[in-house]
C-alpha cells in the first residue's frame, strides 16, 4: 500500500513539475494548437477541361473554437477524474468513497476513450496530460489522509460535477458539431448520476 502511494505521488509530482516548467500548461497548449489550425484549406489546381485554375476549399478542422475548447476541457476533466478515482480506491478510508472512485475510473475511462477517438476524427488536439490546475488540486488532496481525504475528495467531486453537468448541458444544446453534440448528450446522464452520488455521500446539494 505504501509503495502504491509513493509511486502515485512521485508520478504526479514529476508530471506536475514538467507541466509547470516554463508555464507550459497542457490545456492551454492544446487550445493554442487548435487555434492555430485553419478551419479551411484552400488548394489551387488546373481544370483539364477549361484549362483554368480552380480553387477548392476543404475542411481541415471541421469544428469551431468553442467546440474544440469544450473537447479540450472535457478531456482534461476526464483525466483528472480517472487519476483521482484511482488514488481514492487505494487511499480512501470509507468503502463508499472507494466505490465512488472505482465508478469514476470506469465511467470516465470509457468517456475519455470515446472523446479521444472523436477528437482524432475531427483533427482536434487534446491535452496529453492533466493541466496545471488539475495537478495542483490533486497534489493538495494527496496531502490529506483518512477521513480528511474522504471529505476533501468528495467535496471536490461535488463541485467538479456541478460544473461538468452545466458544461455538458451547454454543449448538448449549443455545439455546432453534431458528433460532439451527441457525445455531450450521451455523457450527460452519466455525469448526473455521478452528481447524485456525490450529494448522497456528502449530504450536500
Amino acid at each position: 500500500m505504501k509503495k502504491v502511494k509513493f509511486v502515485l505521488l512521485a508520478s504526479v509530482i514529476c508530471i506536475s513539475q514538467a507541466c509547470n516548467s516554463g508555464n507550459n500548461d497542457s490545456v492551454d497548449a492544446a487550445k493554442d494548437a487548435n487555434d492555430k489550425k485553419d478551419t479551411t484549406v484552400t488548394t489551387n489546381s488546373m481544370d483539364s477541361l477549361t484549362n483554368r485554375d480552380t480553387t477548392r476549399t476543404m475542411a481541415a478542422t471541421p469544428v469551431d473554437k468553442s467546440d474544440a475548447d469544450f473537447a479540450v476541457e472535457a478531456a482534461n476533466g476526464g483525466m483528472m477524474e480517472v487519476e483521482m478515482g484511482n488514488y481514492a480506491q487505494q487511499n480512501a478510508s470509507s468503502s463508499r468513497v472507494k466505490d465512488f472512485g472505482a465508478m469514476m475510473v470506469r465511467d470516465h475511462s470509457k468517456a475519455n476513450s470515446e472523446l479521444k477517438a472523436l477528437a482524432a476524427s475531427k483533427n482536434i488536439t487534446l491535452p496529453a496530460t492533466m493541466g496545471t490546475d488539475a495537478h495542483k488540486e490533486m497534489e493538495d488532496l494527496m496531502k490529506k489522509k483518512g477521513k480528511d481525504f474522504d471529505k476533501a475528495y468528495m467535496n471536490m467531486m461535488l463541485d467538479d460535477h456541478k460544473k461538468d453537468v452545466k458544461a455538458f448541458e451547454k454543449a448538448a444544446s449549443n455545439c455546432k458539431d453534431a458528433d460532439l453534440k451527441s457525445f455531450a448528450s450521451k455523457t450527460l446522464p452519466v455525469l448526473r448520476t455521478h452528481l447524485d452520488s456525490t450529494k448522497a455521500i456528502t449530504g450536500k446539494n
